[in-house]
């Protein structure tokens, strides 16, 4: 039995408000403690999205009657709110601006729109950046012109982490993360079987897939990689397996077993989840320790992962059936136990909002 500091997951789509028949603040929060994840920075692209006082309310009620670990919410940058989201910064996990695939009050697809948060939004916070390929390198230029800090969400190109490599050389102050799909999928994965056949739609996922060539890249230059992340972004097996399927997949619960594996087979150390999945989003993220917390793993149990097996009310995993190796036993929270062997132990309202 080896002990790990609990996990911090910076990007969490919860769901709720207003999607909550794919997961709410209890059902995710449950996913979390069951992959040794003890906290979680969940992302405000929900319906309504959290852009202003009312809807963080909203957001932060929610969580505090429900999340079974610790948390805090992301703020979504708008084409005006800048001054409004600017103001609510010590109460959010930070800002995510939506610079790619982006609907609604928070679309921004125009860079006049990007300026008054980068002017504004206080620089001890983060500034979050959904941004993809050439759009990324623009954000990347915005960190530079206002010198501050940016977090690259979801990096999956070689392109996107050769750029992020060589602005870190010149001292721009850029972080990045990467999610496991992105490493350990490639286009040309076999759609994930689950229940039923298991169309094309579930793999289906925003940045997309990319080609082993990328893959390699990532692995290459893990020390550019600031941050494991899930991207945890679940919807129901019918929404997959439908004619317009939406893209995401669900991730609390396979994070530390697929990276777990990954330390049994070379490719990483316990050190490198540590320094990703702990210290570095705790500097990032300007996020306090967590007292007294901790995940103990039996690492040499080896099994299949099983969507039946795991607590997200999605129902379903891309990596149905995959052998891994190391499971979760035991989750300890601020002195509690929280999970062990396959419970949820933690009650709801039992987590934090760590702002």
């Amino acid at each position: 039995m080896i002990r790990l500091p609990g996990l911090i997951d910076p990007h969490v789509h919860v769901r709720e408000p207003g999607q909550t028949h794919k997961e709410d603040w209890d059902t995710a929060t449950q996913a979390a403690l069951a992959g040794g994840v003890t906290m979680i920075l969940a992302m405000p692209n929900t319906k309504p999205p959290i852009f202003d006082a009312s809807t963080l309310d909203l957001a932060l009620d929610s969580a505090k009657q429900k999340a079974r670990c610790d948390y805090a919410q992301f703020l979504g940058a708008g084409p005006d709110n800048a001054d409004t989201v600017a103001a609510l910064a010590p109460k959010a996990a930070g800002l995510k601006m939506y610079l790619d695939s982006t609907f609604g009050e928070l679309r921004l697809d125009d860079m006049t729109l990007w300026m008054p948060h980068f002017q504004k939004f206080p620089k001890d916070y983060p500034i979050v950046l959904h941004a993809e390929s050439r759009t990324m390198a623009a954000g990347i230029l915005f960190a530079a012109l206002y010198d501050r800090p940016v977090h690259i969400a979801h990096v999956s190109l070689k392109e996107e982490i050769l750029l992020i490599k060589a602005a870190k050389e010149r001292s721009i102050k850029v972080t990045c993360e990467v999610c496991p799909h992105h490493l350990f999928l490639t286009a040309e994965s076999p759609s994930p079987s689950g229940r039923g056949d298991g169309g094309e739609g579930r793999l289906a996922v925003r940045p997309r897939l990319a080609s082993q060539q990328d893959v390699d890249a990532l692995w290459e230059n893990l020390d550019v990689i600031d941050c494991f992340a899930t991207d945890h972004a679940p919807h129901t097996l019918a929404e997959k397996d439908s004619e317009n399927p939406p893209p995401g997949f669900p991730g609390l619960e396979t994070l530390l077993p697929l990276l777990l594996t990954a330390v049994d087979l070379g490719r990483l150390t316990l050190d490198d989840i540590i320094q990703k999945s702990v210290i570095n989003p705790r500097q990032i993220f300007r996020i306090p320790e967590q007292p007294e917390t901790w995940v103990e793993v039996d690492e040499n149990t080896t099994y299949e992962i099983k969507a039946a097996e795991q607590f997200t009310r999605c129902g379903w995993t891309p990596f149905e059936g995959w052998k891994v190796k190391g499971r979760v036993r035991k989750v300890v929270l601020r002195g509690k136990t929280a999970f062990e062997d396959g419970k949820i132990l933690a009650e709801q309202g039992y987590g934090r909002n760590v702002r």
